[in-house]
Parts: structure tokens; C-alpha cells; sequence
């Protein structure tokens, strides 16, 4: 499995296929290195950290992550992580379409558990713990699933649809679901905002982007622009078009022959010498080390014990 691709959890990737909608992830990443770019997708994701603490940030919340504990994101949450204390950081990302539960026709399980799992007024918490008695038996579930899915034995798709089934039945009791289905307007507002700005440079970052356009889509003056999207993201737009453009450049130096010059240009850099600061800046090695695989690959562990 490619890196880059493992890494971003792209809200453009196909997680899994239309029979089957789910995919898990193993990575493994040196200390100082951002864990997740912001972005959203239509799936769910349970995020589990097995080692390292972090930082997660879904939609307006931030809070820490330490390893042994999961976040639950629901679909369209935009979320993003870096690493605390410049330490290593491994993790596992098991994402799912909704649709992936519902049932064939309308009965009770749709009526009593996935219809207000969809519509987030039964949820699970945001953060998964293994100091509650009730959450140390969803993150076992949990892991439970990324084996099952690491050996991929017959089966494997039963015993996952119905270990998630079994970990919304946790939910039934009393004081334990998560109603996310109302949120402040000024939040809402904020995300719909940055969402507006994310996807606008998704689409047009081969071609020159300029903070004064950006700032019009919300709108707010070049200065109200900077501010609001660093308290939302960590980064600078201009950091942050850096960022995207340069995950562009890696899948085309893993995928292609082309001459890094040519991709360069292609992903938006008008000049290569700054496309190769910036890339050894983001990616710790310079355009062609990543393309020779100098790079370390993340292991995909076939569980998560500490060992694996």
C-alpha cells in the first residue's frame, strides 16, 4: 500500500469498495512530523493510538490523544493531528461508510440503532478510553477488527460488519451514546467556512492561488483570513497549499517516470529549487531520495499489541 496515500486518508480516496466500504490503515512516523493534514470525508473513522500522545483536532475541539485511547470521527467531521513533544507516533485508522449498517429494509435495528447513529444523536464518544469499563470493550472490538481485516480470512467481512453492529449495541444503555446532532451556530458556520477554503484548493492547486481569493470565498479581509485559518488548522494558507501540492508531487514521483521538474510545475511550484526546500521540509528527504524509496514504509502489523 502506498505511504502517501495511507498517510493522508484522503477525502478523495475510495475507502475499501461499493460491495464492501471499509478499509484499516497501519503508520508509523518519526517524532515532529504532522500526523494528519486538516481534511474531511463522507466516512466514519475510528483512529486508535498505539504509541506517542498527540494532539487531534475534530472540527472546533482540540484535546490530547494518548496512546491506548481511540477518537471516533463522525462522516463530514473535518479533523487534523500533529505529534506533542516531537516523539514518534504510531497509529491505526479503521474508515467505513455508513451505508455499510443499514439494514436491507426498514426494521428495527434501522429504526432503534442506525438511523440515530446517522444522524448523530447516537454516536459514540469522541474520545474512546480504556479507563471506562464499556469503552475498553468497544477498543477491543476494535482491535479485534484491524486483525481480522490484517488476515483477511474467509469471513472477514461478516465478522466486521458485525463487530461495528455489536459496538452500537454499547450505545443502547442509558448515558452512554453522544448526541452530536446539534451544534453551535458559530461553529457550524466556521467548519462549513473552512470547508468552503479546503476544497477550493483542492481544486485549483496546480494553478496560482492567492490569499486575497481565498479570503473573498468566506468572505473576510486577507488579515481576518490568516488568523481564522491558522486557529483552524495549525498552519498558514500558504503552508498548508504547500503542504497539499507537495502529497500531489509524491504520488506522481511514486507512480511516474516523469522529470520532477515537469511535476514541479505540474502541482503549482513555479520555481524548483523552492519545490525541493519545501518537499525535503515536509517529506524529511529531498524529491529524488523519495522517489529511489529511501523513505521508510509504515508497517502494517497483523494486530495491535505493543510488539506488533
Amino acid at each position: 500500500m502506498d505511504k502517501t496515500a495511507q498517510r493522508l486518508l484522503k477525502e478523495d480516496r475510495v475507502h475499501g469498495d461499493n460491495l464492501f466500504p471499509l478499509a484499516a490503515y497501519w503508520i508509523e512516523l518519526p517524532g515532529g512530523e504532522q500526523v494528519l493534514d486538516t481534511h474531511w470525508h463522507v466516512e466514519a473513522e475510528f483512529f486508535l493510538l498505539l504509541e506517542g500522545e498527540i494532539q487531534f483536532q475534530v472540527d472546533t475541539d482540540s484535546f490530547p490523544l494518548r496512546a491506548g485511547e481511540a477518537i471516533f470521527i463522525d462522516p463530514g467531521d473535518i479533523h487534523s493531528a500533529y505529534s506533542l513533544n516531537n516523539e514518534p507516533c504510531r497509529f491505526c485508522a479503521l474508515v467505513f461508510h455508513p451505508d455499510l449498517l443499514q439494514s436491507a429494509q426498514y426494521d428495527a435495528i434501522q429504526q432503534k440503532v442506525i438511523v440515530p447513529f446517522l444522524e448523530r444523536r447516537q454516536t459514540f464518544p469522541r474520545v474512546l478510553s480504556p479507563d471506562s469499563p464499556w469503552q475498553r470493550e468497544l477498543l477491543g472490538l476494535l482491535d479485534g477488527m484491524m486483525k481480522a481485516y490484517a488476515e483477511q480470512k474467509p469471513g472477514c467481512e461478516v465478522f466486521m460488519k458485525a463487530s461495528l453492529l455489536m459496538m452500537l449495541s454499547y450505545l443502547a444503555a442509558e448515558e452512554r451514546p453522544s448526541n452530536r446532532s446539534r451544534s453551535d451556530d458559530a461553529d457550524t458556520t466556521k467548519v462549513s467556512r473552512l470547508k468552503k477554503v479546503i476544497q477550493h484548493i483542492q481544486e485549483h492547486y496546480r494553478e496560482p492561488i492567492r490569499i486575497q481569493e481565498l479570503a473573498e470565498l468566506i468572505p473576510m479581509s486577507e488579515g481576518q483570513f490568516c488568523r481564522f485559518f491558522k486557529s483552524m488548522t495549525r498552519k498558514t494558507p500558504v503552508d498548508y497549499i504547500n503542504s497539499y501540492r507537495v502529497r500531489q508531487a509524491a504520488d506522481l514521483l511514486r507512480q511516474t517516470e516523469r522529470k520532477i521538474s515537469d511535476i514541479a510545475f505540474d502541482v503549482g511550484f513555479d520555481n524548483v529549487s523552492y519545490f525541493i526546500k519545501v518537499f525535503r521540509r515536509i517529506m524529511k528527504s529531498t524529491p529524488s531520495e523519495f522517489r529511489k524509496g529511501r523513505e521508510p514504509e509504515p508497517r502494517q502489523p497483523a494486530g495491535l499489541s505493543a510488539d506488533s
